[in-house]
């Protein structure tokens, strides 16, 4: 069975008509350049940036490629859905390195997926106050 028709079997209430209902799908105004948060991610904000993105990608069925629940079917024995993914996957690849200032753009784009992506960005910034608080106290003892 194809990913596609997995993913229409187990939406609940969604007829198999209704292509938004399916992750692969791109709306025609979706592209690389478009800007998913008003604010990029700059180190400092990374908790409000983490809710504005989720938000985004939950609007545009799009969470699975950052939690990691969809993965790269095999190029081999499923060309087809492997193609749908890796668009997908490209797309919002390059609307999550766009939601970042350029120097942390730098930083994670030889990722090759948003799961890598989402997962680097949160253990470079989701840190307790404890770390944060040594940090900056390191930094006033340097000057």
């Amino acid at each position: 069975m194809a990913i596609e028709d997995e993913i229409f079997s187990s939406s609940s209430g969604n007829s198999s008509n209704d292509e938004s209902a399916n992750p692969f799908f791109l709306h025609h105004s979706d592209h690389p350049g478009l800007v998913l948060v008003s604010k990029r991610l700059n180190g400092d904000n990374y908790t409000s940036w983490c809710r504005a993105t989720r938000i985004s990608l939950s609007a545009k069925n799009k969470t699975g490629f950052i939690t990691g629940k969809i993965k790269e079917p095999s190029e081999t024995s499923n060309p087809d859905d492997h193609s749908l993914w890796q668009r997908c996957n490209d797309m919002v690849l390059s609307w999550i390195i766009n939601s970042l200032e350029p120097d942390l753009a730098d930083l994670v784009l030889s990722c090759t997926t948003p799961h890598a992506v989402w997962e680097d960005l949160r253990e470079r910034f989701s840190l307790g106050n404890a770390p944060r608080i040594f940090q900056v106290q390191r930094d006033i003892y340097r000057i």
